[in-house]
């Protein structure tokens, strides 16, 4: 369990209106439960990615509605979307990414929102309406946003080297490091980066790109100290591994818990790579949605969505919890040294359809 010492503003990076693009049908905004604010028909169970959330955070929502709370993780959307939709996982509320929220909302497994009983909603950006996955917010409401690329040793590495996948990808650039590079463990993104090396986009649906794709993460695989989502941030920091494949707030506040930060460095390189936005939902079939929309309300709040943040080091969504972020750290957040092939090098991961199995099987076979 991540702890963090200090806190970094995390909001504004990139402008938040290049996330927001509008596309799709319009989407069912039934309510799937009939729920009064701050309605409690059980206890919490949460299903999100790991370090994600402070565990003392939600002993504090615990506490305040005499309840327990369980918390359970995964690494990568496909390990969490086959459990949740097979029913009775005995989740309340999960995290999924943009482009899974769509895929969930096809497969009948995310139960619609009740507004009403989450005025807290209210503070969400302008910036996050009309989202590509669920342009009218249905079945989901943002949690935190980010980027994923590569972060480096520079103690080990030096600062002169390109900015490029290929210091994973190509032997001729990163050989003398065999053994110490790390990939995530994330079908879309894994692949997702090898497609932007080889000049790609990372939503393709040409089988042919893909196998390329596929082909050279295969070859990079012996020469990887792990494909690992977990441990990406400890892995470098330990010195586990010099060039990591991660995403940003973990990198970044990684860093920070170290001795010299200074001697770390993460970028999105200049091929592109990713930008993200996870979200707030409930399982079709969770036990206690009403705690479940009562949670997400709580975690609305101004104060409450500033304690996460500060805790995650990610970016907010939450307009209310931006006064309560340490601004200190606004210029390393949006250090433009991040974006090495601009803002327009980042693109939001999408639903392919019938094509995501792919997807997975091609990361299958790279893995070996």
């Amino acid at each position: 369990m991540r702890k963090p010492t200090w806190t970094r503003l995390v909001a504004g990076l990139l402008g938040l209106s290049l996330i927001a693009a509008a596309c799709g049908d319009d989407a069912d905004t039934g309510a799937g439960a009939s729920c009064e604010v701050d309605q409690i028909d059980g206890d919490l169970a949460l299903y999100n990615w790991a370090e994600y959330i402070d565990e003392e955070q939600l002993q504090e929502f615990a506490d305040q509605y005499g309840i327990s709370y369980s918390l359970n993780s995964y690494d990568s959307n496909e390990a969490m979307q086959p459990i949740v939709s097979e029913g009775n996982s005995g989740y309340d509320v999960i995290v999924p990414s943009d482009y899974m929220v769509s895929v969930m909302i096809d497969a009948g497994s995310l139960m619609a929102l009740n507004y009403d009983a989450i005025p807290n909603s209210s503070n969400l950006s302008a910036d996050f309406s009309g989202l590509y996955y669920d342009p009218e917010g249905a079945y989901s409401l943002p949690y935190q946003w980010g980027t994923t690329g590569m972060a480096v040793n520079t103690a080990v590495v030096g600062t002169d080297f390109p900015r490029s996948w290929g210091l994973i990808f190509d032997p001729a650039l990163s050989a003398e490091y065999d053994g110490k590079i790390q990939l995530l463990n994330d079908p879309r993104e894994t692949l997702g980066a090898a497609l932007r090396y080889l000049g790609y986009s990372n939503n393709t649906t040409n089988i042919d790109e893909l196998n390329e794709a596929r082909d050279l993460v295969k070859a990079t695989a012996s020469r990887l100290a792990a494909f690992n989502t977990d441990s990406a941030d400890e892995f470098l920091t330990s010195g586990e591994t010099v060039i990591a494949h991660g995403y940003s707030g973990d990198m970044f506040v990684q860093f920070l818990e170290t001795d010299n930060p200074d001697d770390y460095v993460y970028f999105v390189p200049e091929e592109g790579g990713t930008r993200w936005i996870d979200n707030f939902s409930i399982a079709f079939d969770a036990p206690h949605p009403c705690t479940a929309h009562t949670f997400i309300n709580w975690m609305y709040g101004g104060e409450q969505g500033a304690a996460l943040t500060n805790w995650n080091y990610y970016n907010t969504p939450n307009d209310a919890a931006v006064p309560m972020l340490d601004e200190d750290l606004l210029a390393f957040v949006n250090d433009p040294a991040i974006l090495v092939g601009g803002v327009d090098s980042l693109e939001a991961l999408q639903d392919t359809g019938d094509f995501e199995t792919n997807y997975s099987d091609a990361f299958v076979e790279a893995k070996g």
